[in-house]
């Protein structure tokens, strides 16, 4: 049963792998297109969307790099194995959409002051290409993203590349209609707003990995309650809870018991596993069995740094 597991999360990871690169080279191609045709149009709106793309290009290939490197094997120095990768990713990720924002509305800005002249039909014409291929990419990298803060923070990439080229040829149709020249700059504002809105929430959540905080949507106090209510267990102390990537949870304890058998401490160990794993979704629990008297630290055990002086 776990070998096939195992196999089957391999096989996944292998789609996931195949339908990045056919994103990845299905933008990079568009990229070159787009950037000409911004060019010759004299759009902001086309160019800021390549400029996007361009950054979905290097996201789309930090994942696929993160998805390679994260399948390789724990070993003796990487004894977590590579699954933080992934979080870095993410972080770069989202660092590079909110510095692409502030540089969207520096340009937007100046173009507002003193609007060119957009040719609308190659405007709207090109956008409608983007939107297309965009939103297939997005669809290829959706899969698994809910899960996986590398595949989302490309995904969002790649989304707010879909609804910043519908905005480019709302702008282009209505430019065609009015000669309202500053109405493209105006969509490269919106367009910035909802990447830096997007790329922020993404940031928080690989911050807050990184920090080793407590996974959101676990209720702390709820789970202490729960662990000793669990046959057995006494009390429960030195508790520390975090998450190497988005869906792997950690957890490590000490737990209470009576001066009992091994066991019955066995026993006692898969109960409070059990609990976890279907009740938290901690698939990884180090718990250390002791009997009443021992030493406690506190329910969150405080780790301080021993700092050695020499005379």
């Amino acid at each position: 049963m776990q070998s096939h597991t195992h196999s089957h999360v391999g096989d996944l990871a292998a789609q996931t792998t195949k339908r990045l690169a056919l994103s990845l080279s299905l933008t990079a191609a568009f990229v070159i297109v787009e950037i000409f045709a911004g060019i010759f149009s004299n759009s902001l709106a086309l160019l800021t969307d390549a400029a996007h793309n361009f950054t979905d290009v290097v996201a789309l290939g930090l994942s696929w790099y993160a998805l390679r490197i994260a399948a390789k094997p724990a070993n003796a120095g990487k004894t977590f194995g590579y699954h933080r990768v992934g979080i870095l990713v993410a972080l770069v990720n989202s660092t590079t959409l909110i510095l692409i924002a502030f540089g969207i509305f520096y340009e937007a800005w100046k173009r507002l002051l003193t609007p060119p002249v957009v040719d609308s039909g190659i405007l709207i014409g090109v956008g409608a290409v983007a939107f297309l291929v965009n939103a297939g990419t997005a669809w290829l990298v959706h899969k698994g993203s809910e899960h996986d803060l590398n595949l989302r923070s490309t995904f969002l990439h790649l989304m707010g590349d879909v609804l910043s080229t519908l905005g480019a040829v709302a702008a282009g149709i209505i430019i065609a209609f009015t000669a309202w020249n500053w109405l493209d700059p105006f969509v490269s504002i919106l367009i910035g707003g909802f990447i830096l809105y997007n790329a922020w929430k993404v940031l928080r959540q690989t911050i807050h990995i990184l920090l080793e905080s407590t996974p959101e949507h676990i209720d702390m106090s709820t789970m202490v309650s729960e662990i000793r209510k669990v046959d057995g267990v006494r009390d429960v102390h030195d508790l520390h809870v975090w998450s190497i990537s988005e869906s792997l949870r950690m957890l490590s304890a000490h737990v209470v018991i009576d001066n009992v058998s091994i066991g019955e401490g066995v026993s006692i160990q898969q109960n409070i596993n059990e609990l976890l794993t279907h009740g938290y979704n901690i698939q990884h629990a180090t718990l250390q069995l002791e009997c009443e008297g021992c030493q406690s630290n506190g329910l969150y055990c405080l780790i301080n740094e021993h700092h050695h002086t020499h005379k």
